[in-house]
């Protein structure tokens, strides 16, 4: 379905040019040939984008970015304006009020329909839902990315290696990186007053790392340990904000995934609390297998029984007698000392 662009200008030869140039490149198009008439228009059709002069009679562009970012219908609409005006204020001026992008007029058809692609691309990727776990995360931002907002990370930094039970950051340590895993496996974990170590979170290639307390500036609430020798990237703190908030609409975006990722995992620590060993376990069993294969995927779980009972929060020995029972149950089968889900389903939808 062809998006729909509407045009506000004054000038009656350079907005019919404009839709025509828009139409040729698949577009529907709306016109208004003052602010006003805009302003009407665009709260009745919601058109997909909003391309705007900025010096009209009765009302300018200004004041029309300034009704429909106040309208909740209409306040997220993409808006670039069309100037011939290039004081750095008037820039300035336009994007503190909400402007996605400016072209200079006079300006070529091809600078004007990649900056339409461009705003129409980061549009669709900031109206997507995106899970809230660090997969999300890092799909989110390479959405973003990809529309040349965002430049390439990997272009930028290089990839260290690090091996099996080597610290990526501690519990209390203020954070200086983002961090990237290219290859292996990661937990993050935290030591109860009592001494015992649970497992917060398990990260596998593809995911972002210690971002929480990047985005909330304080010090790290967890350690991170390496478990399988892995390729991380480190993303200089400075540099990632820099990126993130160089946009509010993506770090509005950005800051929703985090905060849904944090409920998620209060969710699954307070599950801890109420639920029975059992139940605990093959919850367990069923977010590590998810985790670290696809689907279909029947390969052994790659993690000691020691590190499956930190994430579940029992004693080694309760796992191990646990998943004697689930053996027998036909639930899981045991190869070359490594645990292989032969149930997800049953797992997932224990009783008791």
């Amino acid at each position: 379905m062809a998006k729909t662009i509407l045009v506000i200008d004054d000038n009656n030869d350079l907005r019919e040019n404009t839709a025509e140039i828009l139409e040729l490149a698949g577009y529907k198009t709306l016109t208004a040939a003052n602010g006003k008439q805009g302003v009407d228009i665009a709260v009745k059709e919601k058109p997909s984008l909003i391309v705007c002069d900025i010096m009209m009679p009765e009302l300018d562009g200004y004041g029309v970015l300034h009704l429909l970012r106040k309208n909740t219908d209409t306040q997220n609409i993409p808006f670039i304006f069309l100037t011939a005006k290039t004081e750095r204020s008037d820039f300035r001026k336009g994007m503190e009020m909400g402007a996605d992008d400016y072209v200079t007029k006079p300006f070529e058809d091809i600078e004007l329909l990649n900056a339409i692609e461009v705003r129409l691309k980061k549009s669709e990727i900031l109206d997507q839902k995106y899970p809230p776990s660090p997969q999300g995360l890092s799909q989110f931002v390479k959405d973003i990315k990809d529309t040349g907002v965002l430049k390439q990370l990997s272009d930028q930094y290089d990839v260290e290696e690090y091996n099996k039970k080597q610290a990526l950051y501690q519990e209390g340590k203020r954070p200086r990186f983002l961090y990237y895993l290219v290859s292996g496996k990661v937990k993050g974990h935290k030591t109860h007053e009592d001494g015992k170590e649970y497992i917060t979170d398990l990260h596998s290639a593809g995911d972002f790392i210690g971002y929480s307390a990047l985005i909330e500036d304080k010090n790290y609430d967890d350690s991170a340990t390496v478990i399988e020798d892995a390729e991380i990237m480190q993303i200089p703190r400075e540099d990632f904000l820099q990126m993130i908030y160089s946009d509010v609409s993506i770090a509005a975006k950005f800051i929703r995934i985090i905060t849904q990722n944090v409920k998620e995992k209060e969710e699954r620590l307070l599950s801890l609390a109420y639920s029975s060993l059992r139940k605990r376990v093959a919850k367990a069993l069923v977010d590590i297998n998810a985790k670290f294969n696809t689907a279909d995927e029947k390969n052994p779980i790659e993690i000691s029984r020691e590190e499956i009972a930190q994430y579940v929060g029992t004693a080694t020995e309760s796992l191990i007698r646990t998943l004697s029972d689930f053996k027998s149950e036909k639930l899981i089968d045991i190869k070359g000392g490594k645990i292989v889900v032969s149930d997800v389903n049953r797992l997932k939808h224990l009783m008791y």
